[in-house]
């Protein structure tokens, strides 16, 4: 009271500093979602040879055609 008025006593007092208080850490497990990868299959082709039934000679090796059938 240095100019002789009275100043009621604060009921509170306040700052204008945030509020920040520390949580614990959480732990947290992520597991990666499946996923589904298409491999493309082999992919089987046959070429069936020539061959000659009842041919009098053996075939050449490689040709498939009877050495009879040859010119």
């Amino acid at each position: 009271t240095s100019c002789g008025v009275a100043v009621p006593q604060p009921i509170a007092e306040s700052c204008n500093e945030p509020c920040v208080q520390q949580c614990p850490d959480s732990t947290v497990v992520i597991y990666p979602p499946p996923v589904v990868v298409t491999i493309p299959g082999p992919i089987l082709s046959t070429f069936p040879q020539q061959s000659v039934v009842g041919s009098a000679g053996a075939p050449e090796v490689g040709t498939g055609f009877s050495a009879a059938r040859a010119p």
